[in-house]
Protein backbone atom coordinates (compact mmCIF):
# COMPACT_ATOMS: atom_id res chain seq x y z
CA UNK A 1 0.00 0.00 0.00
CA UNK A 2 2.80 2.44 0.82
CA UNK A 3 4.16 2.19 -2.74
CA UNK A 4 0.73 3.21 -4.04
CA UNK A 5 0.96 6.23 -1.75
CA UNK A 6 4.37 7.06 -3.22
CA UNK A 7 2.76 6.90 -6.66
CA UNK A 8 0.24 9.51 -5.59
CA UNK A 9 3.07 11.64 -4.18
CA UNK A 10 4.56 11.60 -7.68
CA UNK A 11 1.28 12.67 -9.26
CA UNK A 12 0.76 15.37 -6.64
CA UNK A 13 4.26 16.88 -6.78
CA UNK A 14 5.34 16.32 -10.39
CA UNK A 15 1.79 16.68 -11.79
CA UNK A 16 2.52 15.17 -15.23
CA UNK A 17 -1.08 15.85 -16.28
CA UNK A 18 -0.24 19.57 -16.21
CA UNK A 19 2.80 19.06 -18.44
CA UNK A 20 1.16 16.59 -20.84
CA UNK A 21 -2.42 17.83 -21.47
CA UNK A 22 -3.59 14.40 -22.66
CA UNK A 23 -3.20 13.04 -19.12
CA UNK A 24 -5.19 15.97 -17.82
CA UNK A 25 -8.06 15.21 -20.16
CA UNK A 26 -8.48 11.73 -18.64
CA UNK A 27 -8.22 13.08 -15.05
CA UNK A 28 -5.35 10.72 -14.21
CA UNK A 29 -5.00 11.95 -10.62
CA UNK A 30 -8.65 11.27 -9.78
CA UNK A 31 -8.57 7.82 -11.37
CA UNK A 32 -5.42 6.91 -9.48
CA UNK A 33 -6.55 8.08 -6.04
CA UNK A 34 -9.88 6.31 -6.61
CA UNK A 35 -8.03 3.05 -7.26
CA UNK A 36 -5.85 3.63 -4.18
CA UNK A 37 -8.97 4.17 -2.08
CA UNK A 38 -10.41 0.85 -3.26
CA UNK A 39 -7.17 -0.92 -2.28
CA UNK A 40 -7.22 0.92 1.06
CA UNK A 41 -10.71 -0.40 1.78
CA UNK A 42 -9.38 -3.95 1.42
CA UNK A 43 -6.35 -3.34 3.65
CA UNK A 44 -6.17 -3.87 7.43
CA UNK A 45 -6.39 -0.41 8.95
CA UNK A 46 -5.56 1.18 12.28
CA UNK A 47 -6.13 4.74 13.44
CA UNK A 48 -2.97 5.77 15.28
CA UNK A 49 -3.85 7.63 18.50
CA UNK A 50 -2.18 11.03 18.59
CA UNK A 51 -3.26 14.51 19.67
CA UNK A 52 -1.99 15.94 16.39
CA UNK A 53 -5.07 14.48 14.67
CA UNK A 54 -7.21 16.77 16.82
CA UNK A 55 -5.15 19.80 15.80
CA UNK A 56 -5.64 18.98 12.12
CA UNK A 57 -9.37 18.35 12.69
CA UNK A 58 -9.71 21.73 14.39
CA UNK A 59 -7.91 23.45 11.53
CA UNK A 60 -10.09 21.63 8.98
CA UNK A 61 -13.19 22.89 10.79
CA UNK A 62 -11.70 26.40 10.76
CA UNK A 63 -11.03 26.21 7.00
CA UNK A 64 -14.64 25.22 6.32
CA UNK A 65 -16.09 27.82 8.66
CA UNK A 66 -13.94 30.67 7.32
CA UNK A 67 -14.72 29.66 3.75
CA UNK A 68 -18.48 29.52 4.33
CA UNK A 69 -18.43 32.91 6.08
CA UNK A 70 -16.40 34.53 3.29
CA UNK A 71 -18.04 37.01 0.88
CA UNK A 72 -15.60 35.62 -1.73
CA UNK A 73 -16.31 31.93 -1.11
CA UNK A 74 -16.52 31.18 -4.82
CA UNK A 75 -13.00 32.48 -5.48
CA UNK A 76 -11.59 30.39 -2.62
CA UNK A 77 -13.39 27.17 -3.50
CA UNK A 78 -10.43 25.64 -5.35
CA UNK A 79 -8.10 26.33 -2.42
CA UNK A 80 -10.43 24.59 0.04
CA UNK A 81 -11.03 21.67 -2.32
CA UNK A 82 -7.31 21.13 -2.95
CA UNK A 83 -6.52 21.28 0.76
CA UNK A 84 -9.09 18.64 1.64
CA UNK A 85 -7.56 16.39 -1.00
CA UNK A 86 -4.36 16.61 1.04
CA UNK A 87 -6.32 15.79 4.20
CA UNK A 88 -7.73 12.71 2.46
CA UNK A 89 -4.25 11.50 1.52
CA UNK A 90 -3.09 12.13 5.09
CA UNK A 91 -5.88 9.89 6.41
CA UNK A 92 -4.89 7.11 4.01
CA UNK A 93 -1.27 7.39 5.10
CA UNK A 94 -1.76 7.31 8.89
CA UNK A 95 -4.26 4.45 8.77
CA UNK A 96 -2.28 1.98 6.65
CA UNK A 97 1.43 2.68 7.32
CA UNK A 98 2.35 1.38 10.77
CA UNK A 99 5.83 -0.16 10.63
CA UNK A 100 9.30 1.32 10.36
CA UNK A 101 10.18 -0.45 7.11
CA UNK A 102 7.15 0.96 5.29
CA UNK A 103 7.78 4.39 6.80
CA UNK A 104 11.36 4.34 5.58
CA UNK A 105 10.25 3.39 2.06
CA UNK A 106 7.59 6.11 2.12
CA UNK A 107 10.14 8.75 3.10
CA UNK A 108 12.60 7.43 0.50
CA UNK A 109 9.85 7.55 -2.12
CA UNK A 110 9.21 11.20 -1.23
CA UNK A 111 12.89 12.05 -1.78
CA UNK A 112 13.00 10.12 -5.07
CA UNK A 113 9.86 11.88 -6.31
CA UNK A 114 11.42 15.26 -5.51
CA UNK A 115 14.58 14.19 -7.32
CA UNK A 116 12.62 13.21 -10.44
CA UNK A 117 10.67 16.48 -10.25
CA UNK A 118 13.84 18.57 -10.08
CA UNK A 119 15.61 16.56 -12.79
CA UNK A 120 12.72 16.97 -15.23
CA UNK A 121 12.44 20.69 -14.43
CA UNK A 122 16.20 21.14 -14.94
CA UNK A 123 16.04 19.31 -18.27
CA UNK A 124 13.24 21.60 -19.42
CA UNK A 125 15.21 24.63 -18.26
CA UNK A 126 18.16 23.55 -20.39
CA UNK A 127 15.75 23.21 -23.31
CA UNK A 128 14.72 26.84 -22.88
CA UNK A 129 11.64 26.55 -20.66
CA UNK A 130 11.75 29.36 -18.07
CA UNK A 131 10.03 32.57 -17.06
CA UNK A 132 11.51 36.05 -17.44
CA UNK A 133 10.85 38.05 -14.31
CA UNK A 134 12.68 40.68 -12.24
CA UNK A 135 15.05 41.23 -15.15
CA UNK A 136 16.36 37.64 -15.24
CA UNK A 137 15.50 34.27 -16.78
CA UNK A 138 14.25 32.14 -13.88
CA UNK A 139 13.89 28.38 -13.67
CA UNK A 140 10.38 27.04 -13.06
CA UNK A 141 8.91 23.66 -12.17
CA UNK A 142 7.38 21.51 -14.89
CA UNK A 143 3.95 21.85 -13.28
CA UNK A 144 1.78 24.94 -13.18
CA UNK A 145 0.32 24.60 -9.65
CA UNK A 146 3.61 24.90 -7.71
CA UNK A 147 5.90 25.64 -10.64
CA UNK A 148 6.37 29.34 -9.92
CA UNK A 149 10.09 30.08 -9.22
CA UNK A 150 9.47 30.97 -5.57
CA UNK A 151 7.12 28.04 -4.93
CA UNK A 152 9.40 25.63 -6.77
CA UNK A 153 12.42 26.80 -4.76
CA UNK A 154 10.48 26.55 -1.50
CA UNK A 155 9.42 22.96 -2.29
CA UNK A 156 13.08 22.05 -2.72
CA UNK A 157 14.11 23.72 0.53
CA UNK A 158 11.39 21.98 2.56
CA UNK A 159 12.53 18.54 1.29
CA UNK A 160 16.25 19.02 2.01
CA UNK A 161 16.18 17.53 5.55
CA UNK A 162 14.83 14.26 4.17
CA UNK A 163 17.79 13.86 1.83
CA UNK A 164 20.31 14.25 4.66
CA UNK A 165 18.16 11.82 6.67
CA UNK A 166 19.32 8.97 4.42
CA UNK A 167 22.94 10.08 4.68
CA UNK A 168 22.76 9.70 8.45
CA UNK A 169 20.89 6.40 8.45
CA UNK A 170 22.65 4.53 5.63
CA UNK A 171 26.19 3.32 5.11
CA UNK A 172 25.59 2.33 1.50
CA UNK A 173 28.02 4.06 -0.88
CA UNK A 174 25.36 4.25 -3.58
CA UNK A 175 22.79 5.86 -1.32
CA UNK A 176 25.29 8.41 -0.04
CA UNK A 177 26.36 9.18 -3.61
CA UNK A 178 22.68 9.65 -4.44
CA UNK A 179 22.28 12.03 -1.49
CA UNK A 180 25.24 14.14 -2.62
CA UNK A 181 23.85 14.25 -6.16
CA UNK A 182 20.42 15.23 -4.83
CA UNK A 183 21.86 18.05 -2.68
CA UNK A 184 23.91 19.42 -5.59
CA UNK A 185 20.86 19.30 -7.86
CA UNK A 186 18.77 21.03 -5.17
CA UNK A 187 21.30 23.83 -4.73
CA UNK A 188 21.63 24.29 -8.50
CA UNK A 189 17.88 24.48 -9.03
CA UNK A 190 17.44 26.97 -6.19
CA UNK A 191 20.12 29.24 -7.64
CA UNK A 192 18.60 29.05 -11.13
CA UNK A 193 15.15 30.04 -9.82
CA UNK A 194 16.59 33.35 -8.67
CA UNK A 195 14.46 33.01 -5.54
CA UNK A 196 16.07 35.03 -2.77
CA UNK A 197 13.89 33.50 -0.05
CA UNK A 198 14.79 29.97 -1.19
CA UNK A 199 18.49 30.89 -1.17
CA UNK A 200 18.14 32.13 2.41
CA UNK A 201 16.43 28.85 3.31
CA UNK A 202 19.24 26.88 1.67
CA UNK A 203 21.88 28.88 3.54
CA UNK A 204 20.04 28.45 6.85
CA UNK A 205 19.67 24.71 6.30
CA UNK A 206 23.36 24.40 5.37
CA UNK A 207 24.50 26.42 8.39
CA UNK A 208 22.43 24.36 10.85
CA UNK A 209 23.54 21.08 9.26
CA UNK A 210 27.21 22.07 9.43
CA UNK A 211 27.10 23.28 13.04
CA UNK A 212 25.27 20.12 14.16
CA UNK A 213 27.84 17.91 12.44
CA UNK A 214 30.76 16.37 14.37
CA UNK A 215 32.93 17.51 11.45
CA UNK A 216 31.78 21.11 11.63
CA UNK A 217 35.26 22.61 11.18
CA UNK A 218 35.72 20.79 7.88
CA UNK A 219 32.21 21.85 6.88
CA UNK A 220 32.86 25.50 7.68
CA UNK A 221 36.13 25.43 5.74
CA UNK A 222 34.45 23.81 2.74
CA UNK A 223 31.60 26.33 2.81
CA UNK A 224 34.01 29.27 2.98
CA UNK A 225 35.79 27.95 -0.10
CA UNK A 226 32.75 26.81 -2.10
CA UNK A 227 30.42 29.79 -1.61
CA UNK A 228 32.64 32.44 -3.29
CA UNK A 229 33.43 30.05 -6.14
CA UNK A 230 29.74 29.33 -6.77
CA UNK A 231 28.85 33.03 -6.59
CA UNK A 232 31.53 34.00 -9.12
CA UNK A 233 30.48 31.15 -11.43
CA UNK A 234 26.88 32.41 -11.60
CA UNK A 235 25.78 34.68 -14.47
CA UNK A 236 26.03 38.40 -13.73
CA UNK A 237 22.26 38.87 -13.58
CA UNK A 238 21.92 36.17 -10.90
CA UNK A 239 24.79 37.70 -8.92
CA UNK A 240 22.98 41.04 -8.99
CA UNK A 241 19.69 39.36 -8.07
CA UNK A 242 21.10 37.73 -4.94
CA UNK A 243 23.12 40.80 -4.02
CA UNK A 244 19.82 42.64 -3.55
CA UNK A 245 19.30 40.57 -0.39
CA UNK A 246 21.86 42.77 1.39
CA UNK A 247 21.81 45.80 -0.92
CA UNK A 248 18.39 46.35 -2.55
CA UNK A 249 19.58 49.39 -4.49
CA UNK A 250 21.81 47.40 -6.88
CA UNK A 251 18.85 45.67 -8.55
CA UNK A 252 15.86 46.90 -10.55
CA UNK A 253 13.11 48.80 -8.79
CA UNK A 254 10.61 45.93 -9.13
CA UNK A 255 12.96 43.64 -7.19
CA UNK A 256 13.06 46.16 -4.35
CA UNK A 257 9.27 46.48 -4.41
CA UNK A 258 8.97 42.69 -4.37
CA UNK A 259 11.07 42.48 -1.22
CA UNK A 260 9.03 45.17 0.49
CA UNK A 261 5.87 43.31 -0.55
CA UNK A 262 6.59 40.60 2.04
CA UNK A 263 6.25 43.14 4.85
CA UNK A 264 3.22 44.65 3.10
CA UNK A 265 1.62 41.17 3.09
CA UNK A 266 1.96 41.06 6.87
CA UNK A 267 0.46 44.51 7.38
CA UNK A 268 -2.40 43.87 4.95
CA UNK A 269 -3.11 40.61 6.74
CA UNK A 270 -3.35 42.49 10.02
CA UNK A 271 -5.73 45.01 8.43
CA UNK A 272 -7.97 42.21 7.14
CA UNK A 273 -7.90 40.65 10.60
CA UNK A 274 -9.13 43.92 12.10
CA UNK A 275 -11.95 44.07 9.55
CA UNK A 276 -12.96 40.42 10.08
CA UNK A 277 -11.50 39.43 13.47
CA UNK A 278 -13.21 36.06 13.78
CA UNK A 279 -12.90 34.39 10.37
CA UNK A 280 -10.92 36.76 8.14
CA UNK A 281 -11.73 37.22 4.47
CA UNK A 282 -11.75 33.47 3.77
CA UNK A 283 -9.23 30.92 2.39
CA UNK A 284 -8.03 31.85 -1.08
CA UNK A 285 -9.78 35.24 -1.00
CA UNK A 286 -6.68 37.40 -0.52
CA UNK A 287 -6.69 38.99 -3.97
CA UNK A 288 -10.36 40.02 -4.16
CA UNK A 289 -10.31 41.15 -0.52
CA UNK A 290 -7.22 43.34 -0.92
CA UNK A 291 -7.78 44.28 -4.60
CA UNK A 292 -4.23 43.12 -5.20
CA UNK A 293 -2.78 41.31 -8.21
CA UNK A 294 -0.48 39.32 -5.92
CA UNK A 295 -0.94 36.91 -3.05
CA UNK A 296 0.19 37.76 0.47
CA UNK A 297 3.72 36.31 0.17
CA UNK A 298 3.68 36.04 3.96
CA UNK A 299 2.42 33.05 5.96
CA UNK A 300 1.57 35.07 9.06
CA UNK A 301 -0.27 37.75 7.13
CA UNK A 302 -2.10 34.99 5.24
CA UNK A 303 -3.27 33.29 8.45
CA UNK A 304 -4.52 36.51 10.02
CA UNK A 305 -6.06 37.93 6.88
CA UNK A 306 -7.70 34.83 5.40
CA UNK A 307 -8.73 32.96 8.56
CA UNK A 308 -8.81 35.49 11.39
CA UNK A 309 -8.57 34.52 15.05
CA UNK A 310 -9.92 31.01 14.55
CA UNK A 311 -7.23 30.35 11.96
CA UNK A 312 -4.47 31.73 14.16
CA UNK A 313 -5.53 29.58 17.12
CA UNK A 314 -5.95 26.34 15.17
CA UNK A 315 -2.66 26.83 13.31
CA UNK A 316 -0.94 27.33 16.65
CA UNK A 317 -2.49 24.03 17.75
CA UNK A 318 -0.79 22.29 14.81
CA UNK A 319 2.59 23.85 15.61
CA UNK A 320 2.25 22.94 19.31
CA UNK A 321 1.28 19.37 18.34
CA UNK A 322 4.46 19.10 16.29
CA UNK A 323 6.46 20.38 19.25
CA UNK A 324 4.83 17.88 21.67
CA UNK A 325 5.53 14.92 19.40
CA UNK A 326 9.09 16.02 18.71
CA UNK A 327 9.67 16.51 22.44
CA UNK A 328 8.33 13.00 23.10
CA UNK A 329 10.73 11.60 20.51
CA UNK A 330 13.63 13.48 22.08
CA UNK A 331 12.84 12.19 25.58
CA UNK A 332 12.29 8.65 24.32
CA UNK A 333 15.67 8.74 22.59
CA UNK A 334 17.28 9.85 25.85
CA UNK A 335 15.69 6.84 27.61
CA UNK A 336 17.13 4.49 24.97
CA UNK A 337 20.70 5.67 24.31
CA UNK A 338 21.59 2.26 22.88
CA UNK A 339 19.13 2.86 20.04
CA UNK A 340 19.97 6.48 19.26
CA UNK A 341 20.58 5.70 15.59
CA UNK A 342 17.14 4.22 14.91
CA UNK A 343 15.58 5.53 11.71
CA UNK A 344 12.46 6.85 13.47
CA UNK A 345 14.50 9.21 15.66
CA UNK A 346 16.37 10.61 12.67
CA UNK A 347 13.10 10.98 10.77
CA UNK A 348 11.72 13.04 13.65
CA UNK A 349 14.77 15.30 13.35
CA UNK A 350 14.12 15.72 9.61
CA UNK A 351 10.48 16.60 10.28
CA UNK A 352 11.50 19.12 12.93
CA UNK A 353 13.96 20.77 10.55
CA UNK A 354 11.37 20.78 7.76
CA UNK A 355 8.78 22.51 9.94
CA UNK A 356 11.35 25.04 11.13
CA UNK A 357 12.24 25.85 7.51
CA UNK A 358 8.56 26.24 6.64
CA UNK A 359 8.04 28.67 9.52
CA UNK A 360 11.15 30.58 8.46
CA UNK A 361 10.16 30.68 4.79
CA UNK A 362 6.72 31.81 5.94
CA UNK A 363 8.24 35.26 6.34
CA UNK A 364 8.58 35.39 2.54
CA UNK A 365 5.85 33.10 1.21
CA UNK A 366 2.20 32.13 1.71
CA UNK A 367 2.62 28.41 2.47
CA UNK A 368 -0.38 27.90 4.80
CA UNK A 369 -2.13 25.32 2.60
CA UNK A 370 0.95 23.40 1.47
CA UNK A 371 0.90 19.63 1.59
CA UNK A 372 4.07 19.55 3.71
CA UNK A 373 2.23 20.47 6.91
CA UNK A 374 0.10 17.33 6.71
CA UNK A 375 2.60 14.95 5.12
CA UNK A 376 5.32 15.74 7.67
CA UNK A 377 2.80 15.43 10.48
CA UNK A 378 1.84 11.99 9.16
CA UNK A 379 5.49 10.93 9.03
CA UNK A 380 5.99 12.05 12.62
CA UNK A 381 2.86 10.33 13.96
CA UNK A 382 3.83 7.04 12.32
CA UNK A 383 7.41 7.31 13.63
CA UNK A 384 6.17 7.85 17.18
CA UNK A 385 3.79 4.91 16.85
CA UNK A 386 6.62 2.65 15.66
CA UNK A 387 8.71 3.50 18.70
CA UNK A 388 5.81 3.29 21.17
CA UNK A 389 4.92 -0.22 20.02
CA UNK A 390 8.44 -1.49 19.47
CA UNK A 391 10.05 -0.76 22.81
CA UNK A 392 8.90 -1.02 26.41
CA UNK A 393 9.54 2.48 27.76
CA UNK A 394 11.76 2.95 30.78
CA UNK A 395 9.41 3.70 33.69
CA UNK A 396 9.95 5.98 36.65
CA UNK A 397 7.75 6.02 39.72
CA UNK A 398 6.69 9.33 41.23
CA UNK A 399 4.27 9.59 44.17
CA UNK A 400 2.56 6.27 43.57
CA UNK A 401 2.26 6.77 39.79
CA UNK A 402 4.21 5.28 36.93
CA UNK A 403 5.59 7.85 34.52
CA UNK A 404 6.57 6.87 30.99
CA UNK A 405 7.56 9.12 28.09
CA UNK A 406 4.48 10.88 26.76
CA UNK A 407 1.87 9.32 29.09
CA UNK A 408 0.83 8.90 32.71
CA UNK A 409 -0.39 5.56 33.97
CA UNK A 410 -1.87 4.92 37.42
CA UNK A 411 0.46 2.92 39.63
Amino acid sequence: MHWLLVGYMFLFIHRPFEFWPLLGDIHLERLYIGAVFVVWLLQPKQWLPNAQHMAYAAFAFAVLLCWMMSPWAEQGEHVVEDWFKIVFFYCLMVTCVHDEKSLRQLALGFVIVMGVYMTHSFKEYLSGRHTYRMGIARMIGVDTTQGDPNSFGASIVFALPFATLFWRTSRSTWIRLGVVTYLCLSAGCILLTGSRSSLLGLVLFGAITIFRSPHRMWGIALALIACPIVFVAMPDELQTRFETIVNPDVGPENAKVSGEGRLEGLTKGFDLWMQNPATGCGPGAWRPATHSKLESHNLYGQIMGEMGSIGVMTFLMIVIAFWVNLRWMKHDRAYHPERRDDFAYHLAGAVGMGIFLMLFEGNFGHNLFRHNWLWYGGFLIIARHCLATRYVPVMRVYSGRVRVPGMLVAG
